[in-house]
């Protein structure tokens, strides 16, 4: 935190630490202030995966969220009832009150540049956390675990022939 801000800090009679109002009648008056001023938000670290996630998927050139051991595991869990697929899987989020921090696992695809693939993933999750959050994201850390090749089954359609009625 700045040194302005944690100067206009105060600690109130709880011991908790809030910004000052300025002083005179207003401040004694209960239920003073903007409605939208009262109270805290917190935001899970599971809701900055989701996210994060979606985010990143939506770049041209990412095949895949994750390892190898999480997207097997992902498989086996996409086919169990009401399993559904995970969207925050291959992201890792740390919020704090006022930032977050993000690590991403991506597969990508064969041919793309991994270079403009990670900066788009980058350039569009934090575009997508911070609007949708009010964080500010100070790094999104992306290791590319595999490249799918063209001739490649995907972990997830394996044994999709032998599930289907014919």
């Amino acid at each position: 935190m700045s040194e302005t801000s944690t100067s206009n800090r105060s600690e109130n009679r709880s011991g908790a630490t809030g910004r000052q109002t300025g002083g005179g009648a207003e401040q004694g008056r209960r239920g003073s202030g903007a409605a939208g001023t009262r109270g805290r938000t917190t935001i899970a670290d599971g809701v900055v995966e989701k996210i994060a996630g979606m985010a990143a998927r939506d770049v041209v050139g990412v095949h895949a969220m994750g390892g190898g051991m999480a997207r097997t595991f992902g498989a086996v869990r996409d086919r169990v009832p009401g399993g559904g697929r995970s969207v925050s899987r291959g992201v890792k989020a740390e919020v704090g009150e006022v930032q977050t921090a993000l690590d991403l696992e991506i597969v990508v695809d064969y041919g793309v540049s991994i270079s403009d693939v990670a900066r788009a993933v980058r350039e569009n999750v934090v575009s997508s956390v911070e609007r949708m959050t009010g964080l500010e994201v100070v790094e999104v850390n992306i290791a590319v675990s595999d490249v799918k090749l063209p001739d490649e089954e995907d972990d997830e359609d394996e044994d999709s022939d032998r599930t289907r009625v014919q």
